[in-house]
């Protein structure tokens, strides 16, 4: 799925898609964001905190600007690795899910700004350009695509079980706003704090790929699981290159929203197929 946008901001350093200065440089940032599979995906801690603190360290011995970035990708990951990531929608599970994202976002961009002294991490929303007619297709292409292929997924492999089932219009309303604001995060996160930082060091696609590690790890945790990642890869993938194209917060925020508009829907049917039933591609 493609879209074309506005170009990129001149803010960004001219590099090649795939440039990564050197291979040390490669590997620091490989192993921070690598970490992201042993503390959400596999779920391995303390240890997964290793390869962390190595990449942050080798970041700094061969260049202390790389180094310092990476620290502010770990620090954001070290925060949301505080708190268990499955579905909770308790009034605790809330809270602590709004306290450890909202510090994850936060603490790297406070210290960014007026520790570090930087602009790397910016929320670009008043960018003066109108979404292209190509642009509103392409939401209209998530939504479809969506309603076709996330009741197969989630329904088909089980994985909506990995959400806690709900009952009620009060749960109901909870799971609404837990889909949509963990979406909205994911975009404030991993582009907007993750993708940036890396592309001010790498290329397009050697920092999206690199971006795509950590989200894809947090979503797998989130419980996107069994062959989830067959849709969250090329998710995280479109969504940053999306970003480097338009440098449009709101319109990666409206993409991503479209979506889990289509999983919120999906995940009531799933728990009551008596609701929402309008997915034809539904198993059973």
């Amino acid at each position: 799925m493609t879209t074309p946008a506005a170009p990129a901001s001149s803010s960004t350093p001219a590099r090649t898609p795939w440039e990564v200065g050197s291979p040390a440089r490669l590997l620091a940032a490989a192993l921070v964001c690598g970490a992201a599979v042993l503390l959400f995906a596999v779920h391995v801690r303390p240890l997964g905190y290793v390869p962390l603190v190595a990449g942050i360290a080798l970041g700094l011995a061969v260049d202390r600007a790389l180094g310092r970035d990476l620290a502010l990708i770990g620090t954001g990951m070290a925060i949301i690795s505080a708190i268990s990531l499955e579905a909770d929608l308790s009034d605790a599970g809330m809270v602590r899910f709004t306290v450890a994202l909202s510090l994850a976002v936060l603490v790297p961009w406070a210290l960014s700004r007026f520790v570090f002294g930087q602009r790397t991490i910016t929320f670009p929303v008043g960018t003066g350009r109108r979404w292209t007619r190509a642009q509103w297709v392409y939401l209209v292409v998530v939504v479809v695509v969506g309603y076709l292929l996330l009741p197969f997924y989630f329904i088909g492999s089980g994985a909506y079980r990995n959400w806690p089932p709900v009952s009620g219009a009060e749960e109901i309303g909870r799971l609404f706003v837990g889909v949509n604001a963990v979406g909205l995060w994911d975009e404030l996160f991993f582009v907007c704090t993750v993708f940036a930082l890396l592309r001010a060091h790498f290329g397009l696609w050697a920092a999206n790929l690199l971006q795509a590690t950590v989200f894809v790890s947090f979503l797998w945790e989130l419980g996107y699981r069994e062959w989830g990642p067959l849709l969250t890869v090329p998710f995280a993938l479109v969504q940053g290159w999306i970003f480097a194209r338009s440098t449009s917060l709101p319109y990666v925020v409206a993409v991503h929203l479209l979506f889990d508009l289509v999983v919120f829907g999906v995940l009531v049917h799933a728990h009551h197929p008596d609701l929402l039933d309008v997915f034809v591609t539904a198993p059973g």
